[in-house]
């Protein structure tokens, strides 16, 4: 009941102080005015009105209303009618009005009802006046240009109520809104002017008051305009509106008032038109109040405009009568809209329904509503929208003692304000605010002092909007709070965020507490400055997060999961509780700099003449010095490794001013630490420093005063979390403040704690801490004579074993901790003698708790526990290098056995029994070389052959990709006879484009040649076998021998043949006689062919090496002179000697040549009257020349004799001159005439053809042209020599360098592997696989059948060997770089008689790969010649034991 009657109490001061024309009233008035006082402010809506009096009859359409018809059919009023009292119409039919009638009342408060059951028509330019118009209708129409104008012809309006003003003050009549008042009075405010009040709010819903009447400037004369008045039209089925429906106040003019708006109530099943709905306030001295509109239909196709604004008022345009309410039955929406009028009036807001309850309020256009009732409630089902400059006020601003509700789905400001006096508990799903502010004034009052904001789903405020309360506010949610940008605060002299789910502060946007420049009446937050003792919610905070004015937070957010710090947070003891995330990105800052404590526990000391030392809190402040006089600084004070104190200023004994030190940032809390924070802006808890702008109260200091403060310390950055992210331009700072310049000491440096939770150790280590930016603690700077402070404080929790340091680092590698605590001196080294040679230390996990310490090698490639490469790892399984070796070596012998005996197994024995001579008559393939074998010299029938053959026309060129064999198209002297010389040039030119390889052939085999030159010869000798089968094919069975003057030839596809030496290098053309020539000089014999020459097949290098090819042709001519045999045994001889001739070295290889042929061929040979010598034949356009023999008939010295057709002069063969050559090169080598050369003797010649070459002796030998390339060293390892015998050694020799070849392979591909992966990728592809295929090739040549199949594997073989050397080169390399690329400087020497496997060593592997290469290339030459000359005799210096053979 007291409380009840203090409320009372309180309205009737309010009505008092505030309602002017209340105190003008007269004594009479002001008793009747007490009592409608009290009652209004109990209640400012109006008892329930009386039951209205029944209708009186109504009246006839034609006799009363001169109208047509009748109200039971249809009533048509056809002219205009003027009324002079209430009309009631009533009937079952239609009544019509026509258009351009009137139909007009003009008495205020004049009454027309119109209840019929039919429809109502108000034709166009139709108008209806009175001042209540009713209609009741089943259909209605208001016509184009049609008017129901009630304007200033409103009645009386209910009883009891303050609408229209009292006194001579012009103010406005009030009805929906207040009516404006321009009354001037400096005490008030001015929405605490105004003239007549509202009433009428419990029936807006179905609006039925006339409105007031406007107040007069004068006592004599009533110029107030009249009130609006009332048009209801209920309609049940449809309405068309395109007229007006006018309840607007009276016009006041420039001596009184407006009228207030009337009322207007429209209900309608649908309704359509665009006309005007209007029930404002009239203009006036001052503008009177919107009226109250209500529209209840449930379809709407049109939109007509409503109006319910208040009246301008004249005298104060910028304060227009207060709007009026439009109410919207369907969706229980009220809207209240001032059309854009300024306004410093209010429309009140009463009391809300709750059953049911509104949906949406709307206000706008720059209307003021206010909520005037104590302990009022706003509940509405839907939306609460504040637009366009709207303002919502609740409570009294000199009577801010109550608490207000506000509940809805959604909050919506948009440039627009919402006052509060008083505390609000707002309750919403949805705040959204752009450029908005919402002012809480708590008044000072204890009770109300705290304003609860709860948004469950999304607070957003953008646009410089403003949340601001100078008490304690809280604002809760579960969903999103986002300060969009810059001008957005939020900011309470306490102030608690949470419950959210995530908070952004964008960029400029602020979160503050407490104020900043707060007034008098603001609630201060109380700082326990000389308090020694920790507040114990700092590190235990409570869980409910509720706003407690007993607690020392001023700033806190609780139970938010992400925090985005764009902005800045300020606050003297600022708490995150239970937050997850905290990031403060590069424009984000989390303050309490200047914040904390003006004295203190080390607050600062003062000398005589006012200049005051530094304050104190993790390091001492800093000393006062004048003058010769000091005086020391605040003290330290606090624990280091719990931190929770406020920084300290610099007292409050120094009348200049004053410094404050810093406050508090507390991040988490011990039970419920941070799960990470991410800084990249600022985090800053420094002390206040003083400058000479500094003010006291408004007024600066001036710089003359001697009296001057010290900086404040640096306050405290308290961090309980489990992982921390500094950034590069992040900043932790708990900075002392500097001393003014006069000598007063700086401030001591605050204290700075990272209290980590549940370090992981161990396995699941992870890095708590990534550190990059700044972190301060360290005091001010001294000006002039003052001192510095003292640094304040950087510390972490105690770190576990193996961790050390602030942030809980593992301890470098090398060291271990076995301890608990953060001292980088606790991880001491490791033992040294515990770590490899190729190991280092490293860090593990949780750091190294115990030794050993672990470590690693310094390559993958290397093994642990000792860091061994894989070879060392396998050298040392068996004992050590030497040891290894033995094994190797003997290991190598027992496979070497295992081969050779496999191969006699498989292979058979190719060597012949010994040395002994081959006994006459035997297979004289023994002493043949097999590059053209005796049997397959005999299976042909020779005679029918050599009786038949005309000429051999050799090919030119050594049949290469870049100098293929070509034929001379001009036919030789001894085939003119028996070929047409068109025909033949014709073959020529197709033979020779046959034999011409395509331009892809020579390029593969280019590449090759660079890759893998073994596979290069491969494939050149399978292109020359292609090759040569394709012109025997072309020649065979293609070619259609018109070239040939035998009709048989030409008939049968005979007469033309051609083949090549097995080295398919030298090509040959035979021509035969077809038998139909009828020529007894053809076939020439032997004798007729002298001289006759005979080119070498190959080219004298290791893989073709010259020979004398004998075919059965050329055995058949000589046979005419020579024995076979004989001529066998010759070629075998020449052959081998041929073998040893290597091209490069030409001048030295051909003299044994020489030699041989004089002192074994030609003696043998002239007993059968026939010569040999060594030639050499024209050279082709390359500069390729052909080797062979030069065959001639021998005569005694004393009897020259003529051998066949002689062309030139042959001198004596002891004295043979030297080559002349012929300048006309068109000729081929068998047509060439010979040079001629003397003999010793003159007497005794022989005639030679001449030819282009020469003879080749010993005193032109040395002048022969002998062209090497970039190969030729490597023929001092690939060449061919003279048999050595004993097979089956030289294999198992041969076979067990093959294995240890690829032993040693296989081991420095090890060694290389240890090195780089990439080495053993250099190494086995430069070139391509060179160092693994020489084992493959070894084995196919030593496990082949033949021996000329052998003989060619092997020097396949051995040319992978040589090859493979360029690999071992590279292998080189890659031990050289890494050996000098290792990053320890110490150098082993070279010790090759004690191996240590060390890195030193890399040499040793590659260097017996080139040995192990260099002997088999020795052995695999024996090899090759062992099984080429099966016949050692060959090589017989004796004559006679060679022929004999």
């Amino acid at each position: 009941m007291a409380r009840f009657l203090h409320f009372a109490f309180c309205f009737i001061l309010v009505a008092l102080t505030t309602n002017p024309s209340l105190l003008r009233a007269d004594d009479d008035e002001l008793n009747d005015s007490d009592s409608d006082s009290n009652l209004f402010h109990q209640d400012y809506s109006p008892p329930a009105p009386p039951p209205p009096p029944p209708h009186p009859p109504s009246v006839s359409c034609t006799d009363d209303l001169g109208g047509v018809g009748s109200l039971d059919t249809t009533c048509q009023i056809v002219s205009d009618a003027n009324l002079t009292g209430d009309v009631y119409i009533q009937g079952r039919g239609n009544f019509y009005i026509l258009p351009g009638v009137r139909f007009h009342c003009a008495t205020p408060g004049c009454s027309i009802i119109v209840n019929i059951t039919g429809n109502f028509s108000l034709g166009n330019s139709s108008s209806i006046f009175a001042g209540d118009f009713e209609l009741v209708a089943f259909n209605a129409s208001f016509h184009n240009g049609s008017a129901v104008n009630t304007t200033a012809l409103a009645g009386k309006p209910p009883p009891q109520t303050s609408g229209t003003p009292q006194g001579i003050d012009g103010a406005g009549g009030g009805h929906g809104g207040r009516g404006a008042c321009c009354l001037v009075d400096r005490t008030k405010l001015p929405e605490d002017v105004w003239g007549g009040d509202a009433y009428s709010w419990s029936s807006l819903q179905k609006p039925c008051s006339f409105g007031s009447r406007g107040g007069s400037t004068s006592r004599e004369v009533d110029y107030g305009g009249l009130g609006g008045g009332i048009v209801k039209l209920e309609i049940r089925n449809y309405l068309e509106v395109n007229g007006s429906a006018l309840a607007d106040g009276g016009d006041g003019g420039s001596k009184g008032g407006g009228g207030s708006g009337g009322s207007i109530y429209i209900k309608a099943q649908r309704m359509t038109g665009s006309g005007r709905i209007s029930a404002c306030g009239g203009n006036g001295y001052a503008g009177g109040g919107g009226g109250r509109v209500s529209i209840d239909v449930f379809s709407r196709h049109d939109d007509p405009a409503v109006f319910v604004h208040g009246g301008s008022s004249n005298a104060c345009p910028e304060n227009a009568g207060g709007a009026g309410t439009l109410y919207d039955a369907v969706p229980r929406s009220l809207i209240i809209s001032n059309h854009n009028k300024s306004t410093d009036t209010e429309t009140l807001l009463l009391e809300f329904p709750y059953q049911p309850l509104w949906t949406n309020i709307y206000v706008r256009n720059k209307a003021r509503a206010t909520v005037p009732l104590l302990w009022s409630r706003v509940q509405v089902q839907g939306q609460i929208s504040l637009l366009c400059d709207g303002v919502l006020s609740f409570g009294l601003q000199h009577y801010a003692s109550s608490e207000f509700e506000l509940l809805a789905e959604e909050l919506l400001m948009s440039d627009s304000v919402i006052k509060v006096y008083g505390a609000l508990r707002m309750s919403v799903k949805m705040f959204l605010m752009w450029n908005s502010k919402m002012l809480i004034d708590g008044g000072g009052e204890e009770a109300v002092e705290t304003s609860l904001l709860e948004a469950s789903n999304l607070i957003v405020l953008r646009e410089s909007s403003v949340i601001h309360s100078n008490a304690n506010l809280g604002v809760h949610g579960q969903g999103l709070l986002n300060l969009s940008g810059a001008g957005d605060w939020i900011q309470a002299q306490r102030l608690v965020l949470s419950l959210f789910y995530s908070i952004h502060v964008g960029p400029g946007s602020v979160l503050r507490g407490p104020l900043e420049n707060a007034t008098s009446d603001s609630v201060t937050p109380k700082l326990y400055c000389e308090n020694e003792d920790c507040p114990v919610e700092l590190l235990h905070p409570p869980e409910d997060c509720s706003v407690n004015s007993s607690l020392s937070f001023t700033l806190q957010i609780c139970r938010v999961e992400d925090i985005n710090i764009l902005g800045h947070i300020k606050g003297s003891v600022v708490h995150f509780h239970r937050a997850r995330t905290i990031a403060v990105h590069s424009t984000g800052m989390i303050t309490a700099s200047g914040m904390g404590c003006t004295g203190g526990i080390g607050s600062g000391n003062v000398l005589s003449n006012g200049i005051g030392s530094g304050g104190g809190y993790g390091g001492k402040g800093g000393a006062a010095c004048n003058n010769g006089s000091c005086v020391e600084g605040g003290i330290s004070y606090g624990n280091a490794k719990l931190p929770c104190e406020l920084g300290s200023g610099s007292g409050y004994d120094i009348t200049a001013g004053s410094t404050a030190g810093g406050g508090i940032i507390v991040m988490g809390s011990v039970e419920h630490p941070l799960s990470s924070l991410t800084v990249e802006g600022l985090v800053t808890s420094d002390g206040e420093s003083f400058e000479r702008n500094t003010v006291i109260g408004k007024l600066p200091i001036a710089d003359g005063l001697s009296g001057q403060p010290g900086g404040g310390s640096g306050g405290t950055i308290l961090l309980f979390l489990r992982t921390l992210t500094l950034g590069e331009s992040a900043n932790l700072s708990t900075v002392g403040g500097y001393g003014s310049f006069n000598g007063a000491g700086a401030g001591g440096g605050g204290r700075i704690h990272f209290h980590w939770s549940d370090i992981p150790t161990g396995d699941v280590y992870q890095p708590i801490a990534s550190v990059e930016g700044n972190i301060h603690a360290r005091g001010g700077r001294g000006r002039d004579q003052g001192g510095a402070g003292e640094d304040g404080t950087v510390t972490g929790k105690a770190c576990p074993k193996g961790l050390y340091g602030t942030f809980c680092e593992e301890c470098p590698a090398g060291t271990y901790k076995n301890v608990i605590g953060s001292d980088g001196a606790l991880c001491q080294n490791c033992p040294a003698e515990e770590l490899p040679q190729r190991a280092v230390y490293i860090s593990v996990r949780g750091g190294v708790a115990e030794t050993p310490c672990p470590y690693k090698c310094i390559s993958d490639r290397y093994h642990m526990p000792n860091c061994y490469t894989a070879l060392e790892e396998l050298i040392y399984t068996f004992g050590g290098p030497w040891l290894f070796g033995l094994l190797l070596i003997g290991l190598l012998i027992l496979l070497a056995l295992v081969l050779s005996v496999a191969r006699m197994k498989f292979v058979g024995v190719d060597e012949s029994p010994g040395p002994a001579p081959t006994q006459h008559g035997s297979q004289i393939h023994h002493s043949f070389p097999f590059l053209e074998s005796l049997n397959e010299v005999l299976e042909t029938n020779r005679a029918e052959e050599s009786h038949s053959h005309v000429h051999r026309m050799y090919f030119m060129g050594p049949n290469t990709f870049g100098e293929p064999w070509h034929l001379p198209h001009t036919p030789p002297e001894q085939i003119k006879e028996i070929v047409y010389e068109g025909p033949f040039n014709t073959f020529v030119a197709e033979i020779n484009a046959i034999a011409t390889y395509q331009w892809w052939e020579g390029a593969m085999y280019s590449i090759l040649a660079v890759l893998a030159y073994p596979l290069a010869i491969s494939w050149q000798q399978w292109r020359r076998r292609l090759k040569l089968q394709r012109l025997r094919e072309f020649v065979r069975s293609e070619y259609d021998h018109a070239c040939l003057q035998s009709c048989r030839s030409r008939a049968l596809y005979e007469g033309i043949k051609v083949n090549a030496t097995s080295d398919l290098m030298l090509a040959y053309v035979d021509f035969f006689l077809g038998g139909d020539e009828k020529r007894t000089d053809l076939p020439p014999r032997l004798h007729q062919r002298f001289p006759m020459s005979l080119p070498f097949g190959g080219d004298g290098s290791y893989m073709a090496p010259f020979c004398l090819h004998s075919d059965n042709i050329v055995t058949s001519l000589m046979s005419q002179s020579i024995p076979p045999t004989t001529w066998y045994r010759m070629v075998a001889g020449l052959n081998a000697q041929l073998r040893l001739v290597c091209r490069g070295r030409l001048r030295v290889t051909l003299l044994p040549v020489l030699r041989w042929l004089e002192s074994h061929a030609n003696p043998a040979l002239r007993n059968y009257g026939v010569h040999v010598d060594l030639a050499w034949f024209q050279a082709t356009a390359c500069g390729y020349r052909h080797y062979g023999l030069v065959v001639y008939a021998r005569e005694e010295d004393n009897d020259p004799v003529s051998v066949g057709s002689i062309d030139g002069t042959i001198g004596n063969e002891e004295s043979r001159a030297s080559s002349i050559y012929k300048e006309d090169s068109s000729v081929h080598l068998i047509e060439e005439p010979l040079i001629s050369h003397s003999r010793r003797s003159n007497a005794n010649r022989v005639r030679r053809k001449r030819a282009c070459g020469g003879i080749v002796d010993a005193n032109n030998l040395q002048m022969l042209e002998d062209k090497r390339d970039i190969f030729y060293p490597l023929s001092f390892m690939l060449h061919n020599t003279k048999p050595v015998g004993h097979q089956d050694l030289v294999g198992l020799v041969i076979s067990m360098l093959l294995l240890g070849d690829f032993s040693l392979v296989l081991l420095t591909l090890l060694q290389l592997y240890s090195f780089s992966l990439v080495d053993v990728f250099l190494v086995l592809f430069i070139l391509p696989l060179g160092l693994l295929l020489p084992f493959p090739a070894g084995i196919n040549a030593l496990f082949s059948h033949g021996p000329r199949r052998s003989a060619g594997l092997a020097r396949i073989h051995a040319l992978w060997n040589v090859t493979s050397l360029i690999n071992v080169v590279v292998a080189f390399i890659c031990g050289y770089v890494h050996f000098n690329s290792q990053a320890s400087n110490k150098k082993h020497p070279l010790q090759p008689w004690n191996i240590s496997m060390d890195d030193s060593e890399w040499w040793i592997f590659p260097a017996g790969l080139v040995v192990c290469k260099i002997f088999q290339s020795q052995l695999i030459n024996w090899h090759v010649a062992n099984l080429e000359i099966q016949d050692r005799s060959l090589y017989s210096n004796d004559f006679e034991l060679f022929w004999q053979s």
